[in-house]
């Protein structure tokens, strides 16, 4: 498996795991989520999932573990910071599951609904 491949396992891997903490509302979107959202659903069929834009998961060289950043939209009915630190711990432990080597997790609240 190449090493693009591998990284993305691991960002469906971390995604399931963030979107499963309480107080996630969403992944952030990015622009390519965003435009193939409102073309599939200007013709009635069902929105993909955004989620490629709200994880990225890449190899430092150099680093020991690998980069993972998480970009997360939060409900206001939790404090974030304890959402925050659930997101973060949960995407470490899928990426020790995954892939069976710790990783450097970064979150960052994006917006609250």
């Amino acid at each position: 498996m190449s090493e693009r491949d591998v990284s993305r396992v691991l960002a469906d891997a971390v995604t399931e795991a963030v979107l499963a903490t309480p107080g996630v509302a969403f992944l952030r979107p990015g622009l390519a989520d965003l435009l193939r959202s409102s073309t599939l659903l200007g013709r009635g069929l069902p929105g993909v999932p955004a989620g490629s834009a709200g994880v990225q998961v890449q190899r430092r060289k150099g680093a020991a573990a690998l980069s993972v950043r998480v970009y997360v939209v939060l409900r206001r009915e939790r404090r974030a910071l304890d959402v925050t630190r659930e997101v973060r711990s949960a995407a470490a432990e899928a990426v020790e599951r995954a892939a069976g080597e710790p990783a450097e997790v970064t979150v960052t609240v994006t917006g609250l609904v």
